[in-house]
């Protein structure tokens, strides 16, 4: 478990304690003992380390079964002078590479070209770098004298990316990147920015915020508009469904068979009943009655004749009694 980044070699004494003998590549693949590890060493300027460094270094430590990966960074003064001006001093790079999981060992201010005294000195069994010839300081290869030697194993390049391609995209991007940092509060001065661009700067990220709050205006009215449409359509269909029942509810009371015209039957039927009652059948008997003659009622007295006394009187009165209960 790694719990330390990589030792440098000049603050350690991490060194192989077996004799030192040369190895060729078959006796290296088959595995060495414990004691014994193949030493590697990669070197560059891995100026902003990227997953291409790391990639590459994997390769460099995984070429044989046991093996101790050393890597040499040049320094700032070296670099400059034979390649051009870096992004990160040289300390950055450093500690860089000792939080590289495959890195055993870190080797500061490391030489352009590796001599015999060095590769010695660290004893060094193999070299691992791209196989694209490298021409600098001068020459064609630098990597020359150490594949001539058998100590030089290829590791393959990752493509897509690479120091030169990040700082490219930086430079294409650089109104981007500075807009970006003033916003942050970096000041002018420090972006080495002029006048006028900070201000051009600072006025399109007044722009681009104006169009951010009016994007998010947009997606919340979308939003709300979305949740309104949704209500509606909810109480929409809530409403079709109690219409349903109330015009059922309509139908079966005043409709053509509903109950309220059943019930307005009714009640003319009594009405009807109570303003005109029922006659009597043709058969049941009736009193024998003179057509051209109606009966006169009892208390109508004859005017040519009226009675004479009281008792006389008293006598037709019972007289017509008598006639009444003849025709009951």
């Amino acid at each position: 478990t790694l719990t330390a980044p990589a030792p440098f070699a000049d603050e350690t004494s991490c060194q192989c304690q077996a004799p030192h003998e040369k190895l060729t590549i078959a006796q290296a693949r088959l595995g060495t003992p414990a004691d014994r590890p193949v030493r590697v060493y990669a070197d560059g300027i891995f100026d902003l380390f990227h997953s291409g460094h790391a990639r590459a270094l994997m390769q460099a430590k995984t070429l044989f079964p046991n093996s101790y990966l050393l890597v040499g960074v040049c320094s700032d003064d070296l670099t400059h002078k034979f390649k051009g001006f870096t992004v990160m001093n040289e300390t950055e790079r450093y500690e860089a590479l000792r939080h590289c999981r495959y890195v055993d060992e870190v080797i500061r201010d490391a030489p352009w070209t590796l001599t015999p005294e060095f590769l010695e000195k660290h004893k060094i069994d193999f070299v691992a770098h791209d196989d694209i010839p490298y021409s600098s300081a001068g020459s064609d290869d630098v990597y020359k004298h150490i594949k001539e030697a058998g100590m030089f194993i290829p590791t393959q390049r990752t493509e897509g990316i690479s120091t030169s391609d990040i700082i490219t995209r930086i430079v294409r991007d650089y109104d981007v990147y500075a807009r970006r940092n003033l916003q942050r509060g970096y000041t002018a001065k420090e972006l080495n920015v002029s006048f006028i661009n900070e201000k051009k700067y600072r006025f399109q990220n007044q722009v681009d915020k104006m169009k951010e709050k009016v994007k998010n205006v947009e997606e919340k009215s979308k939003e709300f508009v979305y949740k309104v449409e949704e209500k509606s359509h909810d109480l929409i269909q809530k409403w079709e469904e109690k219409s349903r029942e109330f015009i059922g509810n309509f139908l079966e009371l005043f409709g053509p068979d509903g109950a309220w015209k059943q019930m307005f039957q009714e009640r003319s039927g009594r009405m009807l009943q109570a303003f005109s009652p029922r006659q009597s059948p043709n058969s049941s008997p009736t009193r024998g009655r003179s057509p051209s003659r109606s009966p006169s009622p009892p208390w109508v007295f004859n005017k040519a004749s009226p009675p004479s006394s009281p008792k006389a009187a008293s006598a037709s009165l019972s007289s017509m009694s008598e006639g009444d209960e003849d025709e009951k």
